[in-house]
């Protein structure tokens, strides 16, 4: 009977653009102990004869095939190879989740961000870090503030030119921007430019971009908390207008990691603003209605979200197959039978749900719902300064009634609605 295969360790070693000659010994001695290094093509290039180790290049798409690969090797001394620090934007984060981190055992480099922060004089922890490595360059619009410090993870080496595309077009061409490639290395270039007139060719593809943001005087300020103007978004009128949007995301209270559902999308403005208040929170927008549903999605990639997800159903029946939300917001469709149930169901112990309306017939569903789960019952009313002939008057806004509401912990209620104070007492 054959004794069964016992797994072992996983050394990831960091490698940079200095190849072997800039790695510790302890680096060194682990690739020349192992008996399969596996990495990429341009890593596996970087080892000496010296490491007679089977050499195994990634495959593409590289997450799928991590599991599939660490099981042909089991029982081998295995070293996979990872561009800088693995734990960074890099294949460490999949291995881990893979094996578990107690059977990794890793050894980073400086990553391309500590070396960059180097040769700029820039303090890493004031500069943030967008990566668009298998990431949408849309993404890189979320983090546009005027005078923030960017550095930017390159996919390929026309990323540069892109980025100067996006930057020109969302108001920010006057950013200046510097091209750092194969840093670390002997052959180290830095190209230097702004946005709007990028002169460059394609370079080397190893490259991270540097961006000193500078708005353009006439480019809309959008800023980081919810309440983006109203002329940030494409709408044909079904919009959660400023200053009710604020107040709703207020109440649904993201939080990073979190998931939203966002009932009857309308242009996307929730579940967009819910994503923009850290980048690992999700949100689904359900839109029953096609030409609404896409342009949810050009909003989303406008304003720099575009993993949001857009599902074009019609709710409830749209909402059964969804990932489990940790909040619900419901902007429109209350009336639809069975859509409140349906979204109180699918919420978890300590969801939250949010629902806005105008219309009396959605109101009185509020209301029950209030009586029977409690939570908090307001109306939102919002006026505008006009002019009135040569003078200025207020122009009321269509009140918006909101119940917001806390699923409790251990029971399928929350608590019951406040009692009402009597006349004479004090509320």
């Amino acid at each position: 009977m054959s004794s069964p295969v016992i797994p072992q360790p996983v050394t990831v070693v960091g490698i940079g653009a200095d190849g072997w000659a800039g790695l510790p010994d302890t680096s060194r001695d682990a690739l020349r102990a192992a008996h399969a290094v596996i990495g990429g093509e341009r890593q596996l290039r970087l080892l000496p004869a010296e490491c007679g180790a089977e050499r195994v290049p990634w495959p593409s798409p590289l997450r799928p095939a991590v599991p599939k690969l660490l099981a042909e090797h089991a029982g081998r001394r295995l070293a996979v190879l990872a561009s800088g620090d693995p734990m960074f934007y890099g294949i460490g984060r999949a291995l881990a989740e893979t094996v578990g981190p107690e059977r990794l055992r890793v050894l980073p480099h400086p990553s391309s961000v500590s070396y960059a922060c180097a040769r700029l004089g820039w303090p890493q922890e004031d500069t943030e870090v967008v990566t668009l490595v298998g990431r949408p360059l849309a993404s890189l619009a979320a983090a546009l503030h005027h005078g923030r410090r960017l550095l930017v993870l390159s996919a390929v080496a026309g990323t540069p030119r892109d980025v100067a595309l996006l930057l020109s077009g969302r108001g920010f061409g006057r950013s200046r921007l510097q091209v750092l490639e194969q840093l670390g290395s002997d052959r180290e270039r830095r190209l230097d430019g702004t946005a709007e007139d990028w002169p460059h060719a394609p370079g080397d593809p190893l490259n991270v971009i540097a961006v000193d943001c500078v708005r353009d005087p006439a480019a809309p300020r959008l800023g980081a908390v919810p309440g983006l103007p109203d002329a940030a978004y494409e709408h044909d009128g079904q919009l959660t207008k400023r200053h009710v949007r604020a107040a709703t995301l207020a109440v649904l209270a993201p939080a990073p990691g979190e998931l939203l559902w966002d009932i009857g999308g309308g242009s996307g403005s929730i579940g967009i603003e819910w994503m923009r208040t850290h980048r690992s929170c999700r949100a689904i927008a359900v839109e029953r209605d096609t030409a609404r549903a896409e342009r949810i999605a050009r909003n989303a990639a406008s304003l720099g979200v575009p993993a949001l997800r857009v599902v074009t159903a019609a709710a409830p029946a749209g909402l059964a197959e969804l990932e489990t939300p940790d909040a619900v917001f419901i902007g429109g469709g209350l009336t639809a039978p069975g859509l409140l149930d349906a979204c109180w169901d699918a919420l978890p112990p300590g969801g939250r749900l949010v629902a806005n309306t105008v219309t009396l017939e959605s109101e009185a569903l509020l209301a029950d719902r209030y009586r029977r789960y409690g939570g908090e019952l307001v109306r939102l009313a919002v006026a505008h300064a006009v002019p009135v002939g040569g003078f200025t008057g207020w122009r009321q806004a269509m009140p918006v009634t909101q119940w917001s509401v806390t699923k409790a912990h251990g029971d399928p209620q929350a608590s019951p609605a406040p009692a009402v104070p009597e006349a004479g007492e004090r509320a």
